[in-house]
């Protein structure tokens, strides 16, 4: 270390802990208490819960690194963010925020006196009350911690372009045995001391997870610290469990920490030279339930896994049990810490940042509040250029990957593009040439022949999902904006990420006080039906099932057929806040089919009749053939036409949905359609034909209330394929035209029995179709290269 850290006095030392100590009586008060807040009374039956529910044992972890990096932010005015891994900690986090103030300023109900506090203890787990995690409606969180795995990750998305900010994340012994918590300690690697924050992640071994050993806590000192040294930190150590001891070693060792933090910035933004560093982190090595009883009932607790959730149960029913846990609330001293109305003492009061340097005040915690919108290019000059529907191919993504190019280049500061070492398949590459991936770690000659690499760069590329959507929900939750995009198969993946940042969405919009943050925008290519080579590993388009899952007042589902129709709802999705915008889009060449003021125009509605595929305009249609997706669409196009030249009478009304949510009723989705308006579209009692990207169940989930859903047939992804050409994909899954048009026959009346030399020349045809694929090793040129011939 460049500095020498002088060891606090005993008296700065003596207030910490005073302030500790209301922090632990706060944490237990909230699992036990929801009367008599202060102990101004012996305890009775009546002032415990009736449910006892709460996690305690990182409790006291959690609020003794706050307190401590309280200090910190007094004595270097450091902006900080607190990040608590440890799933079920919210007790060691909501002291601290309540006792420094910014509770009861956002909840008055919640005030700082003694009615405040029992309402405070009142709420904690209790219905309509305070989450046991670090919830959206706790001021100063942006990861709830509900799934354990995300924190490094979420801290890093913080730290990236705030350059003054720190971020302290406490993780959990449990969690870091996760998968994505252990890929994650490689975002060092990613860190720009030059014009990043730091992260200084606290790894804290309590020993134990629900009723097990953490894997950590059991291996050797020499094994853990070259673990740590391996991944690129420089760890440091603070193991005890003597309250007086372990204050000074972790004022001590915090302040080294923040002092070689800044000691790496100043010389990385000094000499212009952003070179790798090894940042340092913190080893915690304390009892789980510090300070908690040490027995109950000859068992031991404190520093056991009897600690994780609640130390003792019966209180009420048991004297002796409502006798410890007085003795143990008394142990800290309440009368010491409150005065008599229930406020925490002055000179305890002090020891708590002011304003917006509180962890739980910082507005990096409330991104709205920071958020500025994109400067964003005209999307239309990206577009394609169409003689006609349905007539040329293009590369869907490509035009996107220019768009985002040039956003890039006007907004360096707040956007960034995320994709696990993908862009460039996904067709996206032109946004290297503003700027290109992240990489502090070492480089090879031949890396300067293309591979795009600096570490200036601002496209994030790991093969690592789970970091990528960490990283991004922390740089949205801070004010900033992000694209995602990955290849379809292995967006499920982050399936359960998806899950906890919806539901952190839809909470957020209950928080009056939390702004709005930007969306985040998800872009799922290299689909289903286009997995040439890959094969049937590759061809899973459930993840859409998993979004219809969540809340419809957070969740977007886009599948746009084309270059235009994307463009146009990229630049929806990347000016809206507050959602999840899932665009679904293969990257291959495919057939356009709207120029770009009637891409707009269709996006905006998001259904729609496409007035040149039908023949219906006047009067009824004998069939509705809908679609959605690129190749079903081009699939469905296609059988119009045979049906067309077969039956020239058929009366066809087509219809493509780019806005999946408008098949719900809108009573059920903002996007919904009203039901006039859905049956105007798809008839009373008329057969319709849909031909979809995903699993076909899907269609019917969405549509299953509309007044003709009994005469809905719907194709899509049915689990068949391996390496297969497109058509011959299609047509295993029966998505493909001459399934469709086979459909259509067998639902018409008239047709079923006039169409049967036809439906037997399809049948022919598919097979055909088939053996030329198996011989040939390409689709029947006819088939493949078809255009719309009107």
């Amino acid at each position: 270390m460049s500095a020498q850290v002088l060891s606090p006095s005993e008296q700065e030392l003596n207030s910490i802990d005073a302030y500790w100590r209301a922090c632990n009586y706060l944490a237990a008060g909230m699992i036990y208490l929801r009367d008599n807040p202060l102990l101004k009374e012996p305890l009775k039956p009546e002032h415990i819960k009736q449910r006892l529910l709460g996690h305690w044992g990182a409790s006291p972890g959690l609020s003794f690194a706050y307190v401590h990096m309280n200090r910190l932010i007094n004595k270097y005015d450091q902006s900080a963010i607190f990040l608590a891994g440890p799933g079920h900690g919210a007790p060691g986090v909501l002291a601290p925020t309540y006792l420094e103030g910014t509770y009861s300023e956002v909840y008055p109900n919640k005030g700082e006196d003694e009615d405040g506090l029992r309402q405070f203890f009142k709420d904690f787990s209790f219905p309509g009350g305070i989450g046991s995690h670090c919830t959206p409606e706790t001021p100063g969180s942006i990861h709830e911690g509900g799934e354990l795995g995300y924190s490094i990750s979420h801290a890093f998305g913080a730290a990236f372009d705030n350059p003054d900010l720190l971020v302290t994340v406490m993780v959990g012994d449990g969690e870091a045995e996760t998968g994505p918590l252990a890929t994650a300690w490689h975002s060092n690697k990613f860190l720009n001391p030059i014009r990043d924050g730091a992260v200084l992640p606290i790894l804290h071994l309590n020993g134990y997870k629900i009723n097990n050993p953490t894997l950590l806590s059991r291996i050797s000192h020499e094994e853990l610290e070259n673990l740590f040294k391996g991944y690129g930190w420089t760890p440091y150590f603070v193991e005890g469990s003597d309250p007086a001891t372990m204050h000074r070693a972790m004022a001590i060792t915090m302040e080294q920490c923040l002092l070689e933090i800044r000691r790496i910035q100043t010389e990385a933004r000094s000499s212009g030279i952003p070179v790798r560093p090894r940042w340092p982190m913190i080893v915690l090595r304390s009892p789980k339930g510090w300070t908690g009883p040490k027995e109950v009932d000859g068992h031991k607790v404190e520093g056991y896994w009897r600690s994780h959730q609640v130390p003792m149960g019966e209180v009420r029913s048991k004297p002796e049990r409502l006798a410890q846990l007085q003795s143990w609330l008394k142990s800290y001293k309440p009368e010491e810490l409150f005065d008599e109305t229930g406020r925490l003492r002055p000179e305890l009061k002090a020891l708590a940042p002011q304003g917006s340097r509180r962890m739980s005040a910082n507005p990096h915690a409330n991104g709205g509040l920071l958020r500025k919108a994109l400067r964003m290019p005209d999307y239309r000059q990206y577009a394609a250029t169409l003689a006609g529907p349905g007539k040329a191919s293009a590369e869907n993504t490509r035009p996107l990957g220019k768009f985002l190019r040039d956003i890039m280049a006007q907004n360096m500061h707040n956007f960034r593009v995320f994709g696990p070492d993908e862009n460039a398949s996904n067709k996206l590459d032109n946004i290297y040439e503003v700027s290109k991936k992240v990489w502090m770690a070492d480089y090879l000659p031949e890396d300067a022949d293309g591979g795009e690499l600096s570490p200036d760069g601002r496209v994030m590329e790991m093969l690592s999902e789970h970091t990528l959507e960490g990283w991004l929900e922390g740089y949205l939750l801070t004010g900033r904006h992000g694209f995602f995009s990955t290849y379809e198969a292995f967006v499920h993946v982050i399936d359960s990420m998806f899950n906890q940042h919806a539901k952190w969405l839809d909470m957020s919009k209950a928080v009056s006080w939390r702004a709005p943050v930007s969306s985040l925008n998800l872009l799922i290519t290299s689909t289903v039906w286009r997995q040439d080579h890959n094969g049937f590993t590759h061809q899973d388009p459930g993840f859409l099932d998993v979004v219809v899952n969540k809340s419809p007042e957070v969740t977007r589902i886009y599948l746009p057929p084309d270059v235009n129709t994307l463009l146009a709802i990229s630049q929806q999705c990347l000016t809206s806040t507050d959602l999840i915008n899932v665009i679904v889009c293969d990257k291959q060449k495919h057939l356009q089919f709207l120029d770009m003021d009637a891409a707009i125009a269709h996006c905006t509605k998001g259904i729609g009749i496409w007035e040149w595929a039908s023949n219906d305009d006047g009067c009824e249609p004998d069939v509705v053939i809908a679609s959605a997706g690129d190749i079903p669409t081009k699939e469905a196009l296609a059988a119009v036409v045979l049906l067309r030249e077969h039956f020239p009478s058929l009366k066809i009304r087509f219809i493509n949905v780019v806005d999946l949510y408008k098949l719900t009723p809108n009573i059920e989705h903002p996007h919904g359609l009203h039901e006039r308006d859905f049956d105007s579209l798809f008839t009373l009692d008329k057969p319709v034909i849909f031909n979809f990207h995903g699993y076909p169940w899907l269609i019917h989930r969405l549509a299953y209330r509309r007044s003709n859903h009994k005469n809905w047939h719907v194709r899509g992804y049915k689990e068949k394929g391996s390496i297969n050409t497109p058509l011959e994909l299609a047509i295993q899954n029966q998505i493909d035209r001459y399934s469709l048009a086979i459909d259509v026959i067998d639902r018409i009346p008239s047709l079923q029995v006039a169409g049967a030399h036809v439906k037997d020349r399809l049948r022919d045809k598919q097979i055909e179709c088939c053996n030329y694929a198996y011989e040939h090793g390409v689709d029947l040129p006819e088939a493949n290269d078809w255009t719309w011939p009107y």
